[in-house]
């Protein structure tokens, strides 16, 4: 028969959280020793153990043994090796139960604030090529069709938001996750008197879990991380198909850094932007994780289940996968340069001002529905005619509407882009607005 030993175990990647598992120990055994529920002496060398034990796993000398399955059995026989029977009062008043969700709660606090850092480097690259290219006016899309002109810092801009929004459902993850749930025990708590506010306050906690039974089975907040991570990498991927598109020749609007992109094994004139691509393939692998965790919780009945054991290794794909491609898109951005000459020769192509010449007759006192219909039949004529709007003399235009006089050439992209002026819209003095309050969020962020 075969050997299926090896199928609870968890070693091979819950050991990741050492640090977070040997902090909870210690607090938990100081407490114990305050409590008088051990002693001081137990306690120091229990935490001087676990120091030593941190230090042999961190220089890579620790003896991992699967045979005792995971993460918190290896540390206490190790500690047992190095302090002696000391070492077993360690886990009196706690449960694995309970010591693995603190654990989790830790590493996932962790792993917020960098994703929170991370973020705030990508807004910071954002805000700098806005910055940069304050001025360029290029072409807006709806339905990947030119719609109106809009300037280039305005759509850096909006990702900027993206992200802002991004920041707090992390931030809304951290403050729901500030609890708790050492003391527990496996599922109704414990029979000695712990001081569970000491440990919180010592491991950084604004409260102490209030149910027991919740506390043990609480994964909420992975599925909550999952959640934001997911939005985030949409977000991240939106960003990514726009820069896959427009580094094509089609519309050569961008140029990413060399080392950001990559040729093709047999057409040397390519520059693939794969790293953009690889990004936007990345997100499925995020959603996948967030789907696997929500499917787990799903069915389990109160309290802990072996299935929890199946929460950690899409949560840490999740997180590798999060930070490295915000970290990436940090980095890349700011090497990112726009064909200025390109984007703002499009934004001024005729019929982008379609909008806007509907708009100058709604100021000659048509009604807008009218000067719409007015404008789509302009188009037309203009596309079976071979012409643009621009090429059209004034007898040609007062033919579909007598409103049209020579102010009709002053409409230009630049003067739409001007006349977008209200609150978040695409007015050089919005833009600006929306750039100062950038660089105010980043600088109170410390971010700058």
């Amino acid at each position: 028969m075969t050997d299926h030993s090896d199928y609870t175990v968890s070693i091979h990647y819950d050991r990741r959280l050492y640090r977070q598992d040997i902090a909870g120990s210690k607090a938990h055994a100081a407490m114990l020793s305050k409590q008088g529920i051990i002693t001081q002496d137990d306690a120091d060398r229990i935490i001087a153990g676990l120091g030593k034990v941190q230090d042999e796993i961190e220089r890579g000398d620790f003896p991992w043994d699967p045979a005792l399955e995971d993460l918190h059995m290896n540390i206490e026989r190790r500690l047992t090796d190095l302090i002696g029977p000391a070492a077993g009062r360690l886990h009196t008043g706690r449960s694995r139960n309970d010591q693995i969700a603190l654990d989790m709660r830790l590493y996932t606090r962790e792993a917020i604030a960098d994703a929170v850092a991370a973020l705030r480097s990508v807004q910071g690259a954002l805000a700098q090529l806005a910055e940069r290219h304050a001025d360029v006016v290029m072409p807006g899309y709806t339905h990947l069709q030119r719609a109106q002109p809009v300037l280039f810092a305005h759509h850096m801009l909006a990702y900027f938001e993206m992200f802002q929004r991004d920041i707090g459902r992390f931030t809304d993850c951290a403050a729901r996750m500030d609890v708790l749930p050492l003391g527990s025990g496996a599922l109704a708590g414990v029979p000695y008197p712990t001081d569970r506010h000491a440990v919180a306050a010592s491991l950084g906690f604004g409260e102490i879990s209030p149910n027991s039974m919740d506390a043990v089975a609480d994964r909420d907040f992975l599925a909550e991380f999952h959640a934001a991570a997911a939005i985030t990498m949409m977000h991240v991927s939106r960003l990514s198909e726009e820069i896959v598109i427009w580094s094509s020749r089609e519309f050569d609007f961008v140029r990413l850094a060399d080392e950001f992109t990559t040729g093709s094994s047999i057409m040397p004139q390519k520059r693939n932007p794969d790293f953009a691509e690889i990004a936007r393939g990345k997100t499925g692998r995020v959603y996948g994780s967030l789907m696997g965790i929500l499917t787990v919780l799903k069915g389990l009945p109160l309290t802990y289940n072996r299935d929890l054991q199946e929460d950690k290794e899409g949560f840490f794909d999740t997180v590798d996968t999060l930070l490295s491609t915000l970290r990436v898109f940090a980095d890349m951005l700011p090497g990112m340069t726009l064909n200025t000459e390109r984007v703002e020769s499009l934004a001024g192509e005729s019929y982008m001002l379609a909008t806007d010449l509907a708009d100058y007759l709604v100021g000659k006192g048509v009604p807008f529905r009218e000067a719409h219909g007015v404008m789509r039949r302009l188009c037309q004529h203009c596309e079976a005619e071979g012409k643009s709007l621009a090429d059209l003399q004034l007898d040609e235009y007062r033919e579909f509407s007598s409103h049209f006089d020579d102010g009709v050439y002053a409409i230009t992209a630049a003067a739409s882009v001007a006349a977008r002026d209200n609150p978040g819209g695409t007015a050089p003095n919005r833009v600006a607005e929306g750039l100062a309050r950038a660089r105010n969020i980043l600088r109170e962020a410390g971010a700058e």
